[in-house]
């Protein structure tokens, strides 16, 4: 079995409904095994900030499928709950990135893992560090929780516990 993290956000109607209903729709998938979330939080939008706050949150799963599989079905379940990309960065349903997958590292044209900007984002390393402090970025050559504290201080404080575990 393979360990994958991926964070979870939407920003859309029913924030919180969308993030389970992705969880629910991973653990549908026979060659996925749903592990545990971390807290949801709310934050900020960050690029276009002409839109709602976000929820955010990372689950940890066990799987079979290789990364680019494991890429499809997001994709699949991001598609299935209306997600669309009209602007970057900009308002979505749910958006759903593979952090990290074992210690791999890989890129791809579709896929770059560890992702290739999880270190930058507050609102992806609270979620993971939450999950899991000792998470291992290989890339980096750090755990989350020690990436969280190199991150601006201000930018941490802005990502505030919205409400518990997502199931």
């Amino acid at each position: 079995m393979n360990r994958a993290y991926i964070a979870l956000g939407s920003n859309l109607q029913e924030r919180e409904q969308f993030l389970m209903e992705a969880v629910e729709l991973l653990k549908t998938h026979s060659e996925i095994d749903f592990i545990r979330s971390s807290n949801i939080y709310e934050t900020a939008p960050v690029g276009y900030t002409d839109q709602n706050d976000f929820l955010n949150a990372v689950i940890e799963v066990e799987t079979r499928l290789n990364p680019l599989s494991l890429l499809d079905y997001c994709q699949k379940i991001e598609a299935d709950l209306g997600r669309k990309r009209v602007v970057k960065w900009g308002p979505r349903t749910i958006d759903l990135d593979i952090l990290l997958y074992n210690q791999e590292n890989m890129k791809d044209e579709r896929l770059t893992i560890p992702h290739p900007h999880m270190h930058e984002r507050a609102f992806v390393m609270v979620p993971l560090a939450d999950l899991n402090p000792e998470a291992y970025i290989s890339a980096l050559k750090k755990r989350a929780e020690e990436i969280v504290r190199d991150l601006p201080p201000e930018e941490v404080a802005g990502v505030t516990l919205w409400r518990g575990k997502i199931l």
